[in-house]
């Protein structure tokens, strides 16, 4: 799941970077989302020992 944050991520940038705000606004909230997903489970999993 961090992989696809990370993606999302990349794709927003160079997206911002040639000028297409409108997938770049919606690449870096599907990636900002990812990412707290992935962090509220990481913490989850690290609270109760699992691996």
């Amino acid at each position: 799941m961090l992989y696809w944050a990370f993606f999302s991520l990349a794709v927003a940038i160079i997206a911002g970077v040639f000028g297409f705000t409108t997938i770049a606004g919606t690449a870096f909230m599907i990636a900002k989302v990812l990412f707290f997903i992935f962090t509220i489970l990481f913490v989850v999993f690290l609270f109760f020992g699992f691996r």
